[in-house]
């Protein structure tokens, strides 16, 4: 087994190629992550963090350069294969919980286990478990509208480790906290993935969060270079 979840190699990627208002986001940038490894990625607003972290996810292909999850070249997959990965191999956060408002927490948790072929049982045991390890399974039967901020989002985390992923990427995930709530939300979020055994690539511009995981690297001029 390959000991990297993740490797991304040169990946260039300019948007508005060859016009006026062309912008060459990301210029060679390469990095990789140890199996259970946790990394941060610090860059200012606008530097490329989410075009980078899409590009890993598979949700954007890259100009040149390659993506590679547990081994195995992704940078020339058709969409159906890359739609299987994603479903089966990456967990993605956002800053925003993106809940859907018409299912309570528990089936936000359920249908992406759903979509996957797991058993409705199952799902729900799963979902259960994962509610009750950050601390609001007795909100499991409420509706997004009926939890705090700190609570949606600890259900997002939970949804995106719904289908076991083995590498898990967040775009600023508690970026839309209180500080006081954004830290006891990140714990549970590192708790949460210590226990699993996961790799994450985590963006933030909170320096403290940062320093809690195993190593920082940041993003300048499009390359990922270590501070």
């Amino acid at each position: 087994m390959n000991d990297q979840a993740l490797s991304l190699r040169d990946i260039t990627k300019t948007y508005n190629p060859g016009r006026p208002n062309e912008v060459a986001v990301l210029r060679g940038a390469s990095l990789s992550l140890d199996r259970g490894e946790v990394v941060a990625l610090v860059a200012p607003s606008g530097a490329g963090k989410s075009t980078l972290l899409h590009i890993a996810g598979l949700l954007d292909t890259p100009d040149t350069g390659a993506v590679v999850i547990d081994g195995a070249d992704m940078t020339r997959l058709g969409d159906h294969a890359r739609t299987a990965t994603r479903r089966g191999q990456v967990g993605f956060i956002y800053q925003f919980h993106h809940l859907l408002p018409e299912f309570s927490a528990l089936e936000n948790i359920i249908l992406p286990q759903l979509a996957n072929g797991v058993a409705k049982a199952q799902a729900e045991a799963r979902a259960r478990d994962l509610l009750e390890r950050v601390g609001v399974g007795p909100r499991a039967d409420h509706r997004p509208a009926a939890l705090s901020g700190g609570e949606q989002q600890r259900v997002a985390f939970c949804r995106a480790l719904a289908n076991e992923p083995s590498l898990l990427l967040a775009d600023e995930p508690t970026g839309n906290l209180d500080p006081e709530t954004s830290d006891q939300v990140f714990g549970a979020l590192m708790a949460l993935v210590r226990d699993t055994g996961l790799s994450a690539l985590i963006a933030t511009h909170n320096m403290e969060l940062a320093a809690r995981m195993d190593r920082v690297v940041r993003l300048d001029a499009g390359e990922v270079v270590t501070p």
